[in-house]
C-alpha cells in the first residue's frame, strides 16, 4: 500500500513542493519504505526521492530545486518487486514528452506485461517494478493515438489520453489508482476499473490566479481525503472505477468513463476501512472513523452474545488503528475505556515493516505498558488485525507482564488466511497465524485465554451503515479476498500465480534480497550499480 498525491496550481509562478511535501507527510501513514517528489517547471523536471521517511529524505536544498507549479508525490511501502530506491516513486520516462507516474496497488500480470514491453513494445523496464510497467504502457499507448491523430505533428490532445487509459485499464490487472503527469500537457489521475484501490479529488480557488476576471481553481489527487482537507482542498469526490480525470496545463478538466459500469464490478478495499486509512479519511463518501465506530459495535454484540456471562474488566486498545473500535466496544459491553499501552510515535507501523524479525523487535520498542490498567485484571484487547501473529504475541505478554489476570482478544477484522494481491502485504497463506486453524488453535499460539474475530457480514454491515449514515449508501460488494479467498479480477488461490507469489515475497526471500543485494527473481544486481538509484539531475543553471 502506498500514498500518492499530485497537484496543478492555476499560477504558473507559484510552487507545488510544500504542497506536496505536507501531503505527503499526511499519507506518511500508507508507506515508510521510500518517498519521491517530481515537479514541473515550465516543462523542466525536477526529481527527488530516496529510502526513507518523507521528512529524511527532503533537505532544504532539495525543496529549492523542486520548482515548478504541477507535481506528483509518491510514499512507498513495498509488496511487489525490491526495496531499492530505484524504485521509488514517482518513476519517468522521457517518450514522449517525459511522462512521470505516482501509483498505488499491484499489477497481477505485471511479469507478462514487462516481456509485453521488452519483447513486442521494445521499451527498457530498469527494475522488478510494476509501476514502471504499468508508465510504459500508458507511454506506448500514448504515442501510438498521437500518431494515429495528430497528422504526424507529435501534439497530444485530450482523446489521445483517454485512448491511452482505456489500453491501460484492458491491459492491467489487478488493483491500482495512480497519477500521470505528462510534462506540459495534463496531470491525468486515474482508478482501476474495479475501483479497489482509493483515489478522490478535490479543488480549491487559486490565492493569485485569474481566468477572464474570476478566481481560477488550484486542482489535486490524492490516496485519501485528509491529505485535500489539510491542504485547503475542497473534497469533490472520488474518482470512480475506471474512470480518469484529465486537467490540462491550463486549468480545463475532462473526466470518463474509460471502461463503463457494466463491464466491472465495484469493490473498493475493505482492509481500508479497517487498517491503512486515517480515521478522519472519507473513502467512497463513508467516514472511515464512523465505520471503525460500528465494527467495534459488532464485536460488542459478538462478545455478548457468545459470552454472555463473560468476566471482562476493562477494554484496552491496542494502538493505533483499533482505538476508534475499541471505544464503541467498551461503550456497548459497559466497561471502562483505558489506555494501557503508550505507543513511541518513532517508530513505523509493524505490520508494514519488511521482515519478520523486524517486526517482533519493533513491538516493545513501540509500546510499553501501564501496569496499572492490567495489574490482577482481566483485560479485553481490541485490535484492528491480527496478519502473522507475531505483534499479538508479544503485545499478550506484555499485558501478562504488567500483571493481567487473564487476557482476551479480539480483531475488528476477520481471520486472514488468503494472500492479498491488490497492494497488501499478505503474500504467502502459511505465514498467516489462521491459515487453517481455528479460534482455540489461534488462541493457544497467541497465548491469549480467548480469541474473537469479526465476522465479515459483520464488517461489510460496519462500513455500508456507516454509509447509510451519512446519506452514501454503497450497494456494491467489496473487495475482502484475504478473508473470502475470493478475487474480483478472477484469480484462484490455486493458480500458478500464488506460488510464484509466494516465492518472491515470503520474508525469508525478502530478507535474502536485502542482505545479498538481489532483484525479485534472485539475480545478482551489478556491483557498484547502487540499485540505479541515481535522480534526475535538477537544472543548476543560474536562471536570468
Amino acid at each position: 500500500m502506498c500514498g500518492i498525491i499530485g497537484l496543478l496550481l492555476a499560477d504558473e509562478n507559484a510552487n507545488v513542493n510544500q504542497s506536496i511535501f505536507d501531503g505527503l507527510t499526511l499519507l506518511q501513514h500508507r508507506g515508510q519504505d521510500a518517498a519521491g517528489i517530481v515537479t514541473s517547471e515550465r516543462g523542466r523536471l525536477h526529481l527527488r526521492k530516496d529510502n526513507g521517511l518523507v521528512k529524511d529524505v527532503f533537505q532544504t536544498h532539495h525543496m529549492i530545486d523542486l520548482r515548478g507549479n504541477v507535481g506528483l508525490g509518491h510514499v512507498r511501502y513495498p509488496t511487489a518487486g525490491s526495496s531499492s530506491c530505484a524504485e521509488a516513486q514517482p518513476l519517468y520516462t522521457n517518450f514522449p514528452h517525459g511522462i512521470c507516474v505516482a501509483h498505488n496497488g499491484n499489477l497481477t500480470n505485471a511479469e507478462e506485461l514487462s516481456e509485453l514491453c521488452r519483447n513486442q513494445l521494445k521499451r527498457h523496464i530498469n527494475t522488478d517494478s510494476d509501476s514502471e510497467v504499468l508508465l510504459n504502457i500508458f507511454a506506448d499507448s500514448l504515442l501510438k493515438e498521437s500518431s494515429k491523430n495528430s497528422n504526424g505533428n507529435g501534439d497530444h490532445n485530450v482523446e489521445d489520453i483517454f485512448a491511452a487509459i482505456e489500453t491501460v485499464m484492458k491491459t492491467c490487472k489487478g488493483g491500482y489508482a495512480g497519477i500521470y503527469l505528462i510534462n506540459g500537457i495534463a496531470l491525468v489521475g486515474f482508478r482501476d476499473p474495479n475501483g479497489i484501490r482509493p483515489i478522490v479529488f478535490g479543488t480549491r480557488p487559486s490565492k493569485t490566479a485569474t481566468v477572464d476576471g474570476t478566481e481560477a481553481l488550484d486542482y489535486v489527487f490524492s490516496s485519501e481525503s485528509v491529505a485535500i482537507d489539510t491542504l485547503g482542498f475542497n473534497l469533490d469526490r472520488d474518482i470512480e472505477p475506471g474512470e480518469a480525470i484529465v486537467i490540462t496545463m491550463d486549468g480545463k478538466v475532462h473526466t470518463r468513463r474509460c471502461i463503463p459500469s457494466n463491464e466491472s464490478v465495484h469493490a473498493p478495499c475493505i482492509f481500508e476501512y479497517v487498517y491503512f486509512a486515517r480515521p478522519d479519511s472519507i473513502m467512497d463518501g463513508i467516514s472511515v472513523y464512523e465505520s471503525r465506530l460500528k465494527m467495534g459495535e459488532k464485536l460488542a454484540y459478538q462478545i455478548m452474545d457468545r459470552y454472555p456471562n463473560h468476566d471482562i474488566d476493562v477494554v484496552i486498545p491496542i494502538p493505533d488503528t483499533s482505538r476508534t473500535s475499541a471505544v464503541q466496544a467498551a461503550y456497548i459491553l459497559g466497561r471502562p475505556y483505558r489506555e494501557g499501552f503508550i505507543k513511541n510515535r518513532y517508530i513505523a507501523r509493524t505490520f508494514i515493516m519488511p521482515g519478520q524479525e523486524t517486526r517482533k523487535k519493533s513491538v516493545r520498542l513501540k509500546l510499553n505498558t501501564i501496569k496499572s490498567e492490567f495489574a490482577g485484571r482481566n483485560v479485553l484487547l481490541v485490535d484492528d488485525s491480527v496478519v502473522r501473529g507475531t505483534t499479538a504475541t508479544e503485545i499478550i505478554q506484555m499485558a501478562r507482564d504488567a500483571g493481567a489476570n487473564k487476557v482476551y482478544l479480539t480483531s475488528a477484522a476477520p481471520p486472514i488466511r488468503f494472500p492479498n494481491i491488490y497492494g497488501i502485504d499478505i503474500p504467502t497463506r502459511k505465514e498467516l497465524v489462521a491459515y487453517e486453524r481455528n479460534e482455540d488453535e489461534i488462541a493457544e499460539i497467541l497465548g491469549c485465554d480467548w480469541i474473537l474475530y469479526q465476522n465479515l457480514k459483520d464488517l461489510e454491515d460496519s462500513v455500508r451503515e456507516a454509509g447509510e449514515c451519512s446519506g452514501n449508501a454503497f450497494p456494491h460488494e467489496y473487495e475482502s479476498s484475504c478473508f473470502s479467498g475470493k478475487y474480483v479480477t478472477g484469480e484462484k488461490i490455486d493458480d500458478a500465480y500464488f506460488t510464484k507469489l509466494h516465492d518472491i515475497r515470503n520474508d525469508t526471500a525478502q530478507e535474502s534480497r536485502r542482505f545479498t543485494k538481489m532483484d525479485s527473481t534472485g539475480s545478482l544486481l551489478p556491483p557498484g550499480s547502487h540499485h540505479g538509484c541515481e535522480n534526475l539531475s535538477n537544472d543548476k543553471r543560474t536562471r536570468g
